[in-house]
């Protein structure tokens, strides 16, 4: 691991050491990831800095530094808490498809509560505990496919590509309603002008416009993706 990881590594996993004498620590870890995360929720990712989680806790920066040594940490432990450990609670029902669809399912809706989490998650990083319990998941339901390691790993991330797509498609629809039915909507009034210019456009929308404007590409994408999966592992059957 290199040294510029190699804070985050330490935070991320450990280990903690406590002190042994002095006052008690004012803040400890899970305090300032959650302010972090109170930040970002609320005015938006943008806003997240020391400065500002430092004001969320009602303590200086120089006092924040003490724990975290920068914002890239800070954002490491915010997005590990965010999205926490997989829920191994809740018990497996089902072959690998069923797994995979609950899980993409679950993931989703961890998703839609810190939207930020998905934008701050993007290019190569150190990954925390929690966050690597939903990889482990996906990855070990597809156990007994016949997929290499590889192939597994390529299935996890497409699922996740695909609930950060349309995580954020459904955020930048706001609350006037699903991104389907308002670029429906847009392509629907061009189409109308210069529809003999795209046919195939036109008849397509025609047609979609008779499910009355349902948001269906979170299950037709996932259901074509577990669909590819399905067919991969029947080539992998002996």
């Amino acid at each position: 691991m290199s040294d510029e990881h190699a804070e985050a590594v330490r935070l991320l996993w450990g280990p903690h050491p406590k002190p042994t004498r002095g006052p008690r620590p004012r803040l400890d870890l899970a305090r300032i990831a959650q302010a972090g995360i109170e930040v970002a929720d609320s005015e938006g990712f943008a806003d997240v800095s020391m400065q500002r989680v430092a004001a969320q806790l009602g303590v200086t920066k120089m006092a924040l530094y003490r724990y975290v040594p920068g914002k890239a940490e800070l954002v490491a432990l915010m997005i590990d808490a965010a999205i926490g450990p997989y829920p191994t609670a809740k018990k497996v029902h089902g072959g690998w498809r069923e797994q995979l669809e609950d899980w993409a399912r679950q993931l989703t809706a961890v998703a839609g509560q810190h939207l930020w989490a998905l934008e701050a998650a993007l290019g190569p990083r150190v990954v925390g505990p929690g966050e690597l319990s939903w990889l482990e998941r996906a990855v070990a339901a597809l156990d007994g496919t016949g997929l290499s390691g590889a192939e597994r790993m390529d299935a996890a991330v497409l699922l996740v590509s695909h609930v950060r797509g349309i995580t954020q498609q459904a955020h930048a629809a706001g609350p006037a309603g699903n991104p389907e039915a308002q670029l429906g909507s847009i392509l629907g009034d061009l189409m109308e002008a210069h529809g003999e210019r795209f046919p195939a456009l036109t008849g397509a929308l025609a047609s979609a416009a008779q499910s009355e404007g349902q948001d269906q590409a979170w299950e037709f994408g996932l259901h074509r993706i577990l669909d590819g999966l399905a067919a991969l592992i029947d080539q992998r059957a002996p």
